[in-house]
């Protein structure tokens, strides 16, 4: 298993943060962060975000599908 901090060398990265209901997608080329509350649209954010920080430490690893569907794999 591929853990957060390393995956940023691999390439894009998608994050699930279940506690807070969001997602987190940074991007490798232009090294932008966006955020994705469940069900809602995606917007920019600072990388600097406390709550973007917070789901690399505790979040999980998915993938661009699961982002793309904008809920948690745990969510029916």
């Amino acid at each position: 298993m591929v853990r957060i901090i390393e995956a940023f060398r691999e390439g894009d990265v998608y994050i699930d943060y279940p506690f807070e209901d969001v997602m987190f997608r940074w991007e490798s080329e232009t090294k932008k962060v966006f955020r994705k509350f469940y069900g809602q649209a995606e917007v920019e954010i600072n990388h600097t975000s406390n709550l973007y920080h917070d789901a690399i430490s505790a979040g999980e690893l998915i993938t661009a599908e699961q982002y793309a569907q904008g809920k948690s794999s745990n969510q029916k």
